[in-house]
């Protein structure tokens, strides 16, 4: 049952990001009361709410996209397709990195 609602706390922390904005694991991970930046990340990993729970917008904290749907290979379809909706939202990426990071920074 914990394991439910730390996950369920994360989608819910999640959806307050805004469109046009990022957060990195480690502040969502705060923002959960955690340091268990790989637990977000997980629980991300396998979201079945997707783009209702943007994970998306949760990228590394060195600013590259990191993964997405289950792949961190950059050049997966599953990354590629995590940049495309960031694109679509107004987030540049070059590189597989987000460009001005910290304008586009969402903190909680």
């Amino acid at each position: 049952m914990q394991k439910k609602s730390f996950v369920k706390k994360i989608y819910e922390l999640t959806k307050k990001i805004p469109k046009r904005k990022v957060t990195t694991y480690k502040i969502l991970a705060q923002a959960a009361g955690t340091k268990a930046y790989r637990a977000v990340g997980q629980a991300l990993r396998c979201n079945p709410y997707s783009p209702i729970v943007p994970c998306h917008r949760v990228v590394m904290s060195d600013g590259s996209v990191g993964g997405f749907a289950g792949s961190l290979n950059p050049n997966s379809k599953e990354v590629q397709k995590k940049i495309r909706m960031l694109r679509k939202e107004g987030i540049k990426v070059k590189n597989n990195r987000i460009v001005e990071f910290e304008k586009v920074m969402f903190r909680f």
